[in-house]
């Protein structure tokens, strides 16, 4: 690797940080002993700023740059933002209707629904669906369908591959022109 700058961050497969190199696991450093990189970071990402600074936590994360953009929300240097899990409910779908269409008599056809057919009043061995959508057809009532979910969340990751982040603690000291 060529010489970093103190405080940069790269994308490592390795399973260990390299000298000089801490991984970007959100571990607390004495002030006393990376007082360059205490001098670029301060306590943006953590630590009481008199006896330790923070690294940054990637874990799980995906890195942001800070800014604002049009239509796009303003984010901070060191912010955290999103979840791993969501929970969706009524107030995230917009209001609609399922309509499913049913006749008294037995079935004529054995094929899956489409808008032509229609399901079918079945007794044991009849067929379930019926072409024939002209007569006979009432709406279905709406206790006949259950809501489903449970009130339970779902993962709410982007697709990921599982490398590590890790941070110089020592290299050159950028310029500031």
């Amino acid at each position: 690797m060529s010489e970093p700058f103190i405080a940069e961050i790269r994308i490592f497969a390795g399973n260990f940080a390299p000298r000089s190199w801490a991984f970007c696991d959100g571990q607390l450093l004495p002030v006393s002993n990376n007082t360059a990189l205490f001098s670029l970071i301060g306590t943006t990402y953590g630590g009481d700023g008199r006896t330790t600074t923070a690294l940054p936590n990637l874990q799980g994360r995906a890195p942001m740059h800070p800014g604002r953009g049009p239509g796009l929300t303003a984010r901070r240097l060191g912010e955290k933002d999103g979840n791993e899990t969501a929970l969706l409910t009524e107030e995230h779908i917009p209001k609609h209707t399922h309509t499913v269409r049913a006749t008294t008599s037995a079935a004529t056809a054995n094929m899956a629904p489409g808008t032509t057919t229609s399901l079918s009043r079945s007794s044991f061995g009849d067929n379930l669906y019926q072409s024939d959508t002209s007569g006979n057809l009432v709406d279905l009532a709406e206790e006949a369908v259950a809501a489903a979910g449970g009130n339970q969340s779902h993962t709410n990751l982007q697709p990921y591959l599982t490398l590590n982040f890790i941070i110089a603690l020592a290299g050159i000291y950028p310029s500031r022109s």
